[in-house]
């Protein structure tokens, strides 16, 4: 896990896309279809902002920093919810990690 210094959020390392998730967006919106377990997921426009930054190649530090510039958020409850969103994704393997390919 990956613990960030400015904020103490606790992060799996090498986080990226799966290869077998695809995206379609929609207005703000993303969804997301996962090829192999053909379930859907639909991002909302902080999500997709999060989404779009994942597969830009970011780190966390960058992602925390744009995420807390361009959203009304405060600093704690953006790593709370960015914790919940990233366990999801990994949960429905539309997110993969280093922590998953070395066990």
């Amino acid at each position: 896990m990956v613990v960030s210094p400015e904020s103490g959020l606790v992060m799996p390392p090498g986080v990226r896309p799966s290869p077998d998730a695809v995206t379609t967006r929609m207005g703000d919106e993303i969804v997301l279809v996962h090829l192999k377990t053909e379930r859907m997921h639909v991002l909302n426009r902080t999500g997709a902002r999060l989404w779009d930054l994942l597969c830009a190649g970011r780190d966390w530090a960058y992602i925390r920093g744009v995420m807390l510039r361009e959203f009304d958020v405060t600093p704690e409850q953006l790593d709370a919810e960015t914790e919940d969103l990233v366990r999801s994704l990994e949960q429905e393997q539309l997110i993969s990690s280093d922590r998953q390919g070395a066990g």
